[in-house]
């Protein structure tokens, strides 16, 4: 399939990267852009071959928002009846494989939506974060005000949304937002490091393990707990546990079939 808004790629036939590719508006997110962004997702997810992907933009800007001058003349019921802005965002919902997010330059308003609805953030050191939707008069619309705080806290995600203010990249490590700050010219060899690492565990695993993690936003302590144990007895039923064992006793690297 040939996209007009995104790249994609392999690397070692095992990561899937997509790079926005909107360099003129600063790869602003437009309805187009996520539905090429949600097909490719879905495509890389059912490739057996894939073991995790890559979301990632340009130096200048991950993502500098949505799209405002496609959004600047919409009424109420356009957006409500429609849904025309997010509609689509929550396609990488249902991306079961892992997913990061490679940022440097500007993730913000839905930027900054789009990377934390990613499975974890890899920042360059030049990155900056930030909801600065109530400068247009409106609040973030695809996640920020409910995946921010989760991330950072209330008081750091009132202060974003309220302010409008960004936050650089060591700040948003601090914070707990992004799992790491590199050199931006290291960015693309520390994510694809990253992915390649986790390209060699099993499968079966990783999108336990990411299953799990998410479900400690979705429920209570109890909940969870009960979920995660579930899921770690259900994986002594898969040939990569019972490899992974006994690759570890008898002290030799595991190969993983993904089963």
């Amino acid at each position: 399939m040939s996209y007009e808004f995104i790249t994609i790629h392999t690397e070692a036939d095992k990561v899937g990267v997509i790079t926005l590719n909107r360099p003129k508006q600063l790869n602003a997110l437009n309805a187009g852009l996520m539905v090429e962004l949600g097909q490719a997702l879905k495509d890389f997810d059912a490739n057996e071959a894939i073991g995790c992907m890559v979301i990632t933009g340009s130096e200048k800007a991950f993502a500098a928002g949505a799209d405002i001058g496609a959004m600047a003349t919409y009424s109420f019921a356009d957006v409500y009846k429609n849904d025309y802005i997010t509609r689509d965002w929550e396609t990488i919902r249902s991306i079961r494989k892992p997913v990061i997010a490679a940022v440097s330059g500007f993730a913000l308003g839905g930027g900054c939506e789009l990377a934390m609805m990613c499975d974890f953030i890899i920042a360059a050191d030049n990155a900056k974060f930030g909801q600065p939707e109530i400068k247009l008069g409106i609040i973030p619309g695809a996640g920020g005000t409910q995946r921010l705080p989760r991330a950072v806290g209330k008081s750091k995600a009132m202060d974003l949304a309220l302010t409008g203010r960004m936050m650089d990249a060591t700040e948003a490590e601090r914070a707990g937002l992004v799992s790491r700050v590199v050199p931006l010219d290291k960015l693309m060899e520390e994510t694809l490091g990253a992915a390649l690492m986790i390209c060699g565990y099993s499968q079966i695993a990783a999108m336990a393990a990411k299953e799990s993690v998410n479900r400690a936003f979705e429920g209570t302590l109890a909940d969870g707990v009960m979920f995660e144990r579930r899921l770690f007895h259900a994986l002594f039923a898969t040939a990569d546990q019972k490899e992974g064992m006994d690759a570890f006793v008898n002290k030799r690297p595991a190969d993983f079939k993904h089963q």
